[in-house]
């Protein structure tokens, strides 16, 4: 979907092994829709290169022609010629990555014998830091919040309250189904990447908030017979508007903004995501494990989580190495 004020682009037509591959990341990887779509937008951006300026489509394409793209695409990045400002070099990065996939794919169905991406070198990546937030002003975001007493408040609270209180992804708690509460809404069963579920517990303010919202949940559902009510009921967060039935990442994060703005917080600073850091980020630096926060997280490699302590003081640091308070509770296992 196009976002609010610009045309919708037209959609290309990609090779049909662009689609046998998306549909094996689907079927046999359980990859995600977001996953399949930005893998769908890094293939279709090289093979639109590729007809314009090589006339050549993507399964055929050589070393040099692959080379050719990511040179220009280095070049964007460098002149920060796009339609945003620049393309960053983890874009290059994941570019790449993308087509390795693809060409192995190839070569795994015997589509190709070579694969062009093998003497292709990865662009150097610089470690960047998480963005996250202070506790002061994740307190200012839920004060802000709370001073709207309505139904649209109740339910920003509750978002605000969860994310924080969970470090969910952004698309697993806008898409959590009605049924993923928990016994006395003490904790959530979650589907992450890949398929993988676990268990996360809700903080007492979390629980309190969804009570609350609870309450006020049948207002989000529309009653138009524009839309299937059925298609809303089984989310926790249903939308009058959005296809999908639930509320989607984009206006949660579109919310965010504005409530920033209200807390005379930088909106550049907050997005679902920024929250999502400030969880981990809060959760180390009052001296939780490493482990327990990784479980938390849904990283499947604890490599990932490890960000997050370099932005802690060496203090800190050693607390998160030497202590695992989480486990005194009952949550590690």
């Amino acid at each position: 979907m196009a976002r609010p004020g610009r045309p919708a682009l037209p959609k290309p037509d990609l090779h049909p092994l662009v689609d046998a591959f998306l549909d094996m990341l689907t079927t046999e990887r359980g990859a995600a829709m977001n996953t399949r779509q930005a893998y769908w937008r890094d293939l279709a951006d090289v093979s639109l290169f590729l007809r314009k300026n090589k006339n050549v489509e993507i399964d055929k394409a050589s070393t040099d022609d692959l080379k050719d793209y990511l040179k220009d695409l280095n070049n964007k990045a460098n002149t920060k010629i796009t339609s945003n400002g620049k393309i960053a070099v983890r874009t290059v990065a994941r570019r790449l990555s993308a087509l390795r996939q693809f060409f192995r794919y190839l070569v795994s169905e015997g589509v190709r014998e070579d694969d062009p991406t093998s003497t292709i070198e990865s662009p150097k990546q610089g470690r960047s830091l998480p963005k996250t937030l202070s506790e002061a002003e994740v307190e200012a975001l839920i004060k802000t919040a709370s001073a709207k007493d309505t139904a649209e408040g109740t339910r920003l609270i509750c978002l605000i309250e969860m994310l924080y209180a969970t470090g969910l992804r952004v698309s697993e708690l806008v898409g959590l189904p009605l049924s993923a509460i928990g016994k006395n809404s003490n904790h959530l069963i979650v589907e992450g990447k890949g398929g993988r579920e676990r268990m996360v517990p809700l903080s007492t303010p979390a629980q309190n908030a969804l009570k609350k919202y609870l309450d006020v949940r049948k207002q989000h559902i529309s009653q138009s017979s524009n839309y299937s009510s059925s298609a809303q009921d089984k989310w926790l967060f249903p939308s009058k508007t959005s296809l999908s039935g639930h509320l989607t990442r984009q206006r949660f994060a579109q919310l965010l903004k504005d409530l920033a703005k209200r807390a005379k917080i930088d909106d550049g600073r907050v997005s679902p995501h920024v929250l999502r850091h400030a969880f981990a980020t809060h959760l180390l630096n009052n001296g939780a494990d490493l482990r327990s926060v990784q479980k938390m997280l849904g990283h499947a490699d604890i490599a990932t989580t490890q960000i997050y302590t370099h932005i802690l003081n060496e203090d800190v640091k050693k607390t998160v190495e030497e202590k695992h308070p989480l486990s005194k509770t009952g949550t590690k296992k």
